[in-house]
């Protein structure tokens, strides 16, 4: 399978998070393979990010725990200035430095930037205690993304951060995953890659698995091939290929040779389909 991974000629939407994020600074050959790959990709490249150890770094030094309910951050109205503060702030701008000292021409924006996408707040979580509001927390309702096509039919890679806005244009905080579904659902994108700390589903022998389908995951994961962590990436990664009609790639980031050889249509990482 090639990078284009469909023959929509969309773009690709690479979501980096985990330990590529956090190291971001000592990740020049992944940045050079990134920028390489916006240029040679017909349908260019967008590049989807979150933070959340950057927030909690700031809500310690600010003597606030975080409070999380089914491992999603509460977002209380008082704390979602210092969190845009970082994602869309600090975090979005030391990756557009990234892309820039790499060679290229980053552009850093939130979700709600140009209406790419349209966000509402999540409705309260339903708990053994009853129902649990998330404050700020937004989920992607739809839109057109029409600036970040503009953006890249102009040379530029689109920096999103997890960022988005309401009908009141009021902030709001969202999953970094469900926003990178979100664009590659609206952008009809040619496939979307997972930049993580793992090179792929794996099976007991440690050997990566190549291709796996919505059906294949639930086997791996009743067979004990698939266990912790990677239980809820690879059940979201199918459920976003299954809604997208878009591949979805797990891929290491902090292997940037991996990405170059998936872009080469040579075995790397774990391609996710709907079928």
């Amino acid at each position: 399978m090639s990078a284009a991974g469909s023959s929509s000629g969309g773009p690709l939407i690479v979501k980096i998070g985990g330990t590529t994020l956090e190291h971001q600074a000592t990740q020049d050959d992944l940045w050079r393979s990134l920028v390489a790959l916006s240029k040679s990709h017909v349908g260019g490249l967008i590049l989807v990010h979150g933070g959340g150890k950057a927030v909690d770094r700031l809500m310690d030094r600010l003597g606030i725990k975080p409070s999380r309910v089914q491992g999603l951050r509460v977002t209380p109205d008082d704390q979602i200035p210092e969190i845009v503060g970082v994602l869309a702030g600090s975090v979005n701008k030391s990756l557009v430095g990234c892309i820039q000292r790499a060679g290229g021409q980053g552009v850093g924006l939130c979700l709600g930037d140009g209406g790419m996408l349209a966000c509402r707040k999540v409705a309260p979580l339903a708990t053994d205690s009853g129902p649990a509001d998330l404050g700020r927390v937004g989920e992607v309702v739809g839109g057109q993304a029409e600036l970040a096509r503009v953006l890249i039919r102009s040379g530029n890679i689109p920096v999103l951060c997890s960022i988005g806005l309401d009908e009141q244009g009021q902030p709001l905080n969202l999953n970094a995953d469900d926003a990178a579904a979100g664009l590659a659902k609206a952008l009809k994108a040619s496939a979307l890659v997972l930049l993580t700390d793992v090179e792929g589903i794996k099976d007991k022998s440690g050997t990566v698995i190549p291709h796996a389908t919505p059906a294949e995951i639930e086997r791996l994961i009743t067979s004990g091939d698939i266990y912790g962590g990677m239980i809820p990436k690879t059940r979201a990664a199918a459920r976003v290929a299954t809604e997208t009609g878009s591949p979805v790639v797990i891929l290491s980031g902090d292997r940037p040779e991996h990405l170059l050889r998936w872009t080469k249509g040579e075995p790397a990482g774990t391609r996710i389909s709907a079928a």
